[in-house]
């Protein structure tokens, strides 16, 4: 089978870092083009060195690494160091990189790239606000044709949001870049909360990855540790939701998941409810129904998956 290309946008993050992670392990099933930091979790600077770390800690040192945006398309970047620490990849003590950014801007990475693929075949994998993706659409709207799929972490519905009471970070971080993308007509698989909150990581579960005893998947051992805090505190479950992974692990074996087609669209008027996705899972309206989304998972197999991929690493 010939592995898909994939472009990954991300705001590393100790659940970005799995996701990474887990494709990094997986060359029979994905060409890495590059990997693009946006501002999210944390500032832009911070979260690009984040992603250098995470491709040194793979061992994958080919890799290209571009920062994109250093804030949202309208408003006032928004972080959440209080969840993954003033890093934002708290929890593992991991080398300044070596590794270089490239030198061309993120977002012009993607533009060009997607301009130069002929047969439509590039998957976006998107980890975390979709500023750079929406800004490359705006920039080059041409590009969107040469898009398979975008496959998303991102929104919330039935289980509302995480950073306000009907927001997901992702999307309220750049509701209005997510409202681009959500109206490109490009494909789009949705992994939100209503499936992320399903898979936990448990005591059991993280102890699990320190047991495989690489030094991959022990710094994902520590990341988990730090970054669950915050969550089993909030939620009071037996573990915090590991939602990034969901993105990966959906192309790597998407039997895992169930979903369905229906209309989403998000919020980006109301200051009460900014970011919102709102869908139409039960199909009330006859808007196009322009998402997959994902509603549920077997989370054994999840985790199994995620630990898989790590004994692949160093």
């Amino acid at each position: 089978m010939t592995p898909r290309k994939i472009i990954i946008d991300t705001d590393p993050g100790q659940d970005d870092a799995v996701a990474i992670l887990m494709a990094l392990a997986s060359p029979e099933a994905f060409d890495i083009l590059g990997i693009v930091a946006v501002a999210g979790n944390v500032g832009l600077k911070q979260n690009a060195i984040n992603a250098l770390k995470v491709v040194e800690l793979s061992g994958r040192t080919e890799i290209p690494v571009y920062a994109g945006c250093d804030k949202p398309m309208k408003r006032t970047l928004v972080t959440a160091e209080h969840v993954h620490g003033d890093t934002g990849l708290n929890g593992p003590d991991l080398p300044e990189p070596q590794l270089k950014l490239q030198e061309q801007h993120g977002v012009d990475f993607i533009i060009e790239t997607l301009r130069q693929s002929i047969e439509d075949n590039i998957t976006l994998c998107t980890l975390g606000p979709l500023t750079n993706i929406a800004t490359a659409f705006e920039k080059a709207p041409d590009i969107v044709e040469n898009i398979e799929e975008i496959i998303m972490m991102g929104g919330g519905y039935f289980q509302g949001g995480n950073i306000t009471p009907v927001a997901e970070f992702n999307i309220y971080v750049d509701p209005h870049a997510a409202d681009i993308v959500m109206r490109s007509g490009v494909p789009v698989t949705m992994a939100s909360l209503d499936v992320t909150h399903k898979v936990l990581s448990t005591k059991a579960r993280i102890d699990a990855f320190f047991n495989v005893g690489t030094k991959s998947a022990t710094a994902v051992g520590e990341m988990l540790a730090f970054s669950e805090r915050f969550d089993l505190e909030k939620y009071k479950w037996q573990g915090a939701p590991l939602h990034d992974p969901c993105v990966i692990a959906y192309l790597l074996q998407p039997e895992l998941f169930t979903g369905r087609q229906c209309n989403v669209q998000v919020e980006t008027q109301s200051e009460l409810t900014m970011g919102m996705t709102v869908a139409d899972y039960w199909n009330i309206t006859d808007n196009p129904k322009n998402v997959n989304f994902l509603d549920n998972v077997d989370d054994i197999g999840y985790f199994e998956l995620i630990k898989n991929c790590l004994l692949r690493l160093p």
